[in-house]
């Protein structure tokens, strides 16, 4: 049925419905739009990972991105490691990566990496909910490089305040590619390439806006489908007599490299 003649109870049930697990986005196809940055990091990260010898995916989600690399990169490294602190997502990365000879393993966000120090030439990872900078310079070899797509401040904002209300300015600066280069850089990392980009978002019905704000949880934190019974009516209306909600998220690139001089760190 055309989502536009579906209730508001239709749509919102649809959305409540659908499972969050991984990081495939395929289900929002025709319900919401997102553009994609000019550096394609996907595509990106293919050359990168058939020039390494062992590298490192961290918070991979359901493993759909790495997957999607090694499918096209001209060689796989010799060891390929991804981590993933949801266990959902652990046993869907598991399943999805294993035939590739990618081992995940459990480790929470903010834990210590559970790898030797100067293990991989290589360390990628898009939109991890935070980098941990030192972590990540530990577990590149000298001359290693990290490159990830990162969340960038005040992304789909738009769509947090819509629910939450006007956000205090240190959380709409949080993410900030400024103070991202700094905490690289006092971990020893030098900084070969930074790009950021401001990119529109459109939700096209309110089924599309419940799934994003379950799947995406740190958005409106508390959300549920009851608590925000109302605000959900109002913009199902709105959508119906305005057209499309729309937002704009906020990504960058990073390129860094751990300079052959560094000493690892938490050595003495």
């Amino acid at each position: 049925m055309d989502p536009d003649r579906r209730t508001f109870e239709e749509l919102v049930a649809e959305g409540a419905f659908v499972p969050t697990e991984g990081w495939d986005f395929s289900w929002f196809e025709g319900r919401a739009t997102e553009e994609r940055p000019v550096w394609r990091y996907a595509e990106s990260m293919t050359g990168r990972l058939g020039r390494a010898r062992a590298a490192l995916d961290l918070q991979t989600g359901g493993g759909e991105v790495l997957d999607f690399a090694l499918g096209v990169a001209p060689h796989q490294p010799r060891l390929t490691v991804a981590t993933e602190g949801w266990p959902p997502n652990v046993a869907k990365a598991t399943a999805l990566l294993r035939p590739r000879g990618v081992a995940v393993v459990a480790a929470p966000e903010d834990a210590p990496l559970p790898f030797a120090d100067a293990t991989f030439d290589l360390v990628v990872s898009r939109h991890p909910v935070r980098p941990h900078w030192a972590e990540i310079a530990r577990v590149l070899e000298p001359g290693g490089t990290y490159f990830a797509q990162h969340v960038g401040p005040s992304s789909c904002y738009e769509l947090v305040e819509y629910f939450l209300g006007p956000q205090p300015e240190a959380n709409r600066n949080a993410r900030h590619p400024d103070h991202e280069r700094a905490g690289a850089e006092a971990a020893g990392l030098e900084i070969a390439d930074l790009r950021a980009q401001r990119l529109r978002m459109e939700f096209h019905d309110i089924a599309a806006v419940v799934h994003f704000l379950r799947k995406v949880i740190w958005m409106v934190p508390d959300f549920t489908v009851e608590a925000y019974e109302d605000k959900l009516r109002a913009l199902h209306e709105r959508i119906r007599t305005e057209g499309p909600f729309v937002a704009h998220s906020t990504r960058h690139l990073f390129d860094a490299r751990k300079t052959v001089t560094q000493g690892t760190p938490g050595r003495h």
